[in-house]
């Protein structure tokens, strides 16, 4: 499985690392909780609600420099909006391993 990184982080702050911090910090604060509602949307089986949830993940998939992992994303918010979990635990890998990369920061 990719890594995450902050590739994409650094190449936007232009070497500014209190900006870089700033973003961090605001990943650090917000994956647990758009986590923790799309959790709650796929236990209620709440299809349309949880693909809302992945495209909003989607972008911090994206910032930590996944790539691939930003394509299975895309294909598992579109089987959620046709009603199909199929994928999910590819989808639920990606957010362990970027869990797991947020708390080493």
């Amino acid at each position: 499985m990719e890594q995450p990184n902050l590739s994409y982080i650094e190449s936007m702050s232009g070497g500014d690392q209190a900006f870089e911090q700033k973003l961090i910090d605001i990943i650090q604060q917000e994956f647990p909780e758009e986590k923790e509602i799309y959790f709650n949307n796929i236990a209620a089986n709440n299809f349309k609600a949880a693909a809302e949830n992945v495209h909003k993940l989607k972008h911090k998939i994206s910032i930590l420099g996944l790539v691939k992992s930003y394509e299975t994303a895309v294909t598992y918010e579109h089987h959620l909006i046709e009603g199909s979990k199929e994928g999910q635990d590819d989808f639920e890998a990606i957010l362990q391993n970027m869990t797991d990369f947020l708390e080493t920061l």
